[in-house]
């Protein structure tokens, strides 16, 4: 009787560890998004802050760029913005052939040929030794880990055009909201010197996170790319379960959202994606208008660098006949279209 005790305990203990191994497996976006906010640093790690731009929000903008990013879109401009960690890129054309990174590098990850110079990413470590050392700048950081004072006297430097054309500062990304007491603290700086403030965002986050986020923010940039799961899944990482929930809970909170849509010929230019995309969005409270955001391969050439696979090629810009019809469709559901942002 104890010997059968025994094996029955152990049945138990293993259809439990596949139950929790079933859980994880379902839900490994939402672990993997919580576990960043465990480490999450209140000096943001950025990796550009681009100033007088014109397509991140209203009028005259300074855009903060963090970086880490839980979707892996196939189509994705800022792929040096996905990994949540600081990385090293190789540029060709300035290389000049010294070998001194080669000899530097303490993990040996650089090996060359004919070729070039290549980087193997299983033994980088990024201490940007190579970096520090070559002397045609041919090895770039791409990340770098920044104070809040330093951002916000790069925000400042442009007050008096967001005073002019009313613009202000933007957040974007990667996604903002996985380093939202970074965020936050700007934000609220920002808010006291009244500075308008925009978040880019995916809307993959903790709900808890974007409503506490969303009482410091002037304006969501909100992305929808698709409304089937399924298919969001498959070109992004991730469903988009999570997403449409937090765009119907920051509605009702009060808050003013542009939709972006980003359009791909053959992928999410159908009537019908299209019609339930304009049905969900015109339900909404708080919607200021729909960007559409034609797809194009500007970004081709950053995924080199990066030394990562470009899944985006195989996809077209859309033509003006599709533009024309989905901007149509959007109309139709009483939205206010833009083509671009």
């Amino acid at each position: 009787m104890y010997r059968y005790d025994i094996v029955k305990l152990e049945i138990i203990f293993i259809i439990n560890t596949l139950q929790l191994y079933t859980i994880i497996l379902l839900y490994s976006d939402i672990f993997c998004y919580l576990f960043s906010m465990t480490t999450n640093n209140p000096s943001p790690l950025l990796f550009s802050i681009k100033r007088y731009a014109l397509h991140d929000g209203p009028n005259i903008r300074t855009t903060v760029f963090f970086k880490g990013c839980p979707l892996s879109c196939f189509w994705c401009h800022n792929p040096e913005g996905i990994n949540p960690k600081a990385e090293v890129i190789f540029v060709k054309d300035k290389c000049i052939g010294c070998r001194e990174c080669l000899h530097g590098c303490p993990e040996s990850a650089l090996t060359v040929d004919d070729t070039g110079i290549h980087r193997d990413f299983s033994r980088c470590t990024t201490c940007l030794e190579c970096v520090e050392i070559c002397p045609s700048l041919a090895h770039e950081a791409v990340g770098y880990q920044s104070g809040i004072n330093e951002v916000m006297a790069e925000i400042e430097k442009d007050r008096l055009f967001y005073e002019q054309s009313g613009g202000g500062v933007t957040f974007s990304g990667g996604e903002p909201l996985m380093q939202p007491q970074a965020l936050l603290e700007l934000l609220k700086r920002c808010g006291e010197r009244g500075i308008h403030r925009a978040v880019d965002t995916t809307g993959f986050a903790p709900t808890a996170i974007l409503l506490d986020i969303a009482k410091h923010v002037d304006l969501f940039l909100y992305d929808i790319k698709v409304m089937d799961a399924e298919l969001h899944k498959r070109y992004t990482g991730v469903d988009n379960t999570l997403i449409l929930k937090n765009l119907k809970v920051l509605s009702e909170s009060g808050a003013k959202i542009q939709i972006r849509v980003p359009l791909l010929a053959g992928i999410n230019d159908s009537d019908h994606n299209i019609r339930l995309t304009a049905d969900f969005i015109c339900n909404l409270k708080g919607i200021q208008g729909v960007d559409l955001l034609p797809y194009h391969h500007f970004a081709s050439h950053k995924y080199l660098k990066l030394g990562g696979e470009y899944r985006g090629e195989q996809y077209h810009t859309p033509d003006s006949q599709c533009l024309a019809r989905v901007t149509h469709i959007f109309k139709d559901f009483g939205l206010q279209v833009r083509l671009g942002a």
